[in-house]
């Protein structure tokens, strides 16, 4: 019985063997049914995809960052070109503020000096007509130094201008040769030291009588009008320092403005140093064709000026 009992507790090998996923493929358990072995099993996976997706967020950012950049820049532009109008218009005002203020100047002592001068003829030759002679060489000799003393003072303003201005008295000078900073320059002493002597002997001759004392008359009205005649011709025309009017449209003096200004571009050593007989020392040097140049130049400007004159108005 016990034999039988054990027979029927063993299974049969046949009966342990399990069908594998292959042709004899399986697998034999002699110790326990619980175990089990099966085949590995390749499983296929599946494919995957990887997108970069830029944000619109980005490209908003990176959109609106150069709309930034520009509108800096042509707000930079804006304020750069607002700063040069502002600029440029406080240098005209400026300009024009100091040739009013010049002007000013230039008028009240043309004036004052003027009247004087007149004044000063009208009543020496007045008080010397009072008696029945009339003094003619004292008159003639008056007259005639006037003329004299004008013609010298282009040849002492020559010899000045080169011997003392542009060499011992250059400190003054040079502020003439550089741009002016405000209405009046240091070179304006010069015509404060020239009209001592003029008003010296307008006064010696004023309130004496006699021959000597109507030359030095004759001289210090000379030295009046050359210095009247000068700063109308040279500050006004030249340097534009205040307007002259019809002064601009003579000829002669557009030649000597012209001759002038060829003096401060140092071309020929600073020839020429006089100013009514510049175009002549030129000529002296050989500069006739620079002069010709200077001159067509400086009517180009001045009919363009008058041209735009006339349509603004």
């Amino acid at each position: 019985m016990e034999a039988s009992i054990s027979a029927a507790a063993v299974p049969p090998l046949g009966s342990l063997r399990r069908a594998g996923s292959g042709a004899g493929a399986g697998c034999v358990l002699f110790f326990t049914p619980l175990l089990t072995c099966r085949s590995p099993v390749l499983r296929r996976r599946r494919p995957s995809t990887l997108c970069l997706v830029v944000g619109e967020d980005s490209a908003k950012t990176t959109t609106t960052s150069a709309i930034e950049r520009k509108e800096k820049e042509e707000k930079e532009i804006i304020i750069t070109l607002n700063e040069s109008q502002i600029r440029a218009k406080e240098r005209t005002e400026r300009k024009q503020s100091e040739r009013r203020t010049y002007l000013v100047a230039a008028v009240m002592s043309s004036f004052g000096f003027t009247s004087m001068a007149v004044a000063a003829v009208y009543y020496r030759f007045a008080w010397q007509m009072e008696g029945n002679e009339i003094p003619l060489s004292e008159m003639l000799g008056t007259f005639s130094l006037s003329v004299g003393a004008a013609v010298g003072m282009e040849y002492w303003a020559r010899w000045a201008h080169r011997a003392l201005w542009h060499a011992s008295l250059w400190h003054m000078h040079e502020s003439h040769h550089r741009p002016r900073d405000g209405p009046f320059e240091l070179n304006d002493v010069f015509a404060i030291i020239n009209a001592i002597p003029a008003i010296s002997l307008l006064s010696f001759g004023f309130f004496n009588r006699g021959l000597v004392p109507g030359l030095c008359f004759g001289a210090g009205l000379g030295i009046t009008l050359f210095g009247m005649a000068y700063m109308f011709v040279h500050d006004g025309l030249v340097h534009k320092r205040f307007p002259v009017g019809p002064i601009a449209n003579v000829p002669y003096f557009r030649r000597v403005a012209a001759a002038h200004k060829i003096h401060h571009s140092d071309k020929f050593n600073g020839v020429p140093y006089g100013l009514f007989l510049g175009p002549k020392e030129l000529e002296e040097v050989g500069g006739m064709e620079e002069l010709e140049k200077e001159i067509n130049r400086r009517t180009k400007a001045y009919d363009a000026v008058d041209k735009t004159s006339g349509n603004s108005s």
